[in-house]
């Protein structure tokens, strides 16, 4: 396991809607970095290896001026070639050791585990760094997403990691989430689609004092 000491272990993980214009994604993502999020994660299911490309360079070079960690959803090759932090990967998205193999034992490995303690134990035994459970509210994103008890976090304490709560998360609910265990919240549209962007990503990281 592995975590870089300049980033943080606890706050708000940002994800990148899902978009092919560029111009708004930057702009979108340069209006709320100065929130100071612990990581933002690269997401884009575009079967356009072109356009995932630029878009993950430009926020690598975005990311790194706001000293915030570049995470890439899904693509350890893409991680590998845009020199990003880590990787978060899904149940059907590849190996946590190969990632390793492959990214190095400073990069920040991430696993889905949905609704699952047990998927998260194998996970951290087999090197990831942090875990995801959810969608842990109703989401917007992925609505049919199964839903995972905010009673996980407690029951994965001894995990010794960092638990990351993910969807349908709102500076309204985020309070909850955080006072049940949480050491991060992940969100899209909590904060990309709020009236004034930069204000919920404050309100969301306040929740760690």
């Amino acid at each position: 396991m592995a975590w870089p000491d300049a980033l943080p272990r606890r706050g708000l993980y940002l994800i990148t809607p899902d978009t092919t214009d560029n111009l708004r994604l930057f702009s979108q993502c340069l209006r709320v970095l100065p929130a100071r999020p612990a990581l933002l994660q690269y997401r884009n299911k575009s079967t356009d290896p072109a356009l995932r490309l630029a878009q993950a360079q430009t926020l690598r070079a975005l990311t790194r001026a706001a000293g915030v960690g570049l995470i890439i959803n899904d693509d350890v090759a893409l991680a590998a070639q845009v020199g990003a932090d880590g990787v978060h990967l899904g149940r059907d998205d590849g190996d946590i050791a190969a990632a390793r193999a492959r990214l190095g034992e400073h990069a920040i490995l991430g696993a889905s585990c949905y609704d699952q303690l047990p998927l998260a134990r194998a996970a951290i035994a087999a090197g990831a760094d942090y875990v995801a459970f959810g969608a842990v509210c109703p989401s917007a994103t992925k609505p049919n997403a199964v839903r995972a008890p905010l009673s996980l976090f407690a029951d994965s304490a001894a995990l010794g990691a960092p638990r990351v709560a993910i969807g349908g998360i709102t500076p309204a609910n985020a309070g909850e989430i955080v006072a049940a265990g949480a050491d991060m919240l992940a969100v899209i549209g909590g904060v990309f689609d709020a009236e004034d962007p930069l204000a919920a990503a404050c309100a969301l990281s306040a929740g760690w004092g």
